[in-house]
């Protein structure tokens, strides 16, 4: 009787895929953070980053928990939209709760910011995917 090994609960693509958009939603909004502290000259650069990151961060970490987005990380809808949805939501949901300011004004940049970058980068992939489809098609 030949050995079997168990079946992968996910190819090994997907997993790395789900990861590196992990890690590119984290990136993107401490670079979010980084950007707003500069602008707003404000000191202490790693500190402060994390200080106004984390909220973001976890937001975007319920998104991922809740709507198990490793499922299709890369796609716009729904993986994309959740994740921009959340991290905004319950960032400022945070943020309220721990006296950290939350003024119309920087939900609506946080908006805008966070959708061209969370939003942004799966577009840009959605369409190298749609070119390398087309060049290897034909």
């Amino acid at each position: 009787m030949p050995a079997t090994t168990p079946p992968l609960p996910h190819p090994p693509s997907s997993t790395r895929t789900a990861v590196l958009a992990a890690a590119a939603d984290a990136l993107l909004i401490l670079l979010f953070a980084a950007i707003g502290r500069d602008a707003h000259q404000r000191g202490e650069i790693i500190t402060g980053v994390l200080a106004t990151a984390w909220p973001f961060l976890a937001g975007a970490a319920v998104a991922w928990l809740a709507l198990r987005l490793w499922r299709a990380p890369l796609a716009l809808w729904p993986a994309g939209v959740a994740v921009w949805l959340g991290t905004v939501a319950v960032g400022m949901l945070l943020r309220a709760l721990t006296g950290q300011t939350v003024v119309l004004p920087f939900v609506i940049v946080a908006l805008l910011s966070l959708a061209v970058f969370l939003l942004g980068y799966r577009l840009l992939a959605a369409a190298a995917r749609r070119f390398r489809a087309r060049r290897t098609r034909g």
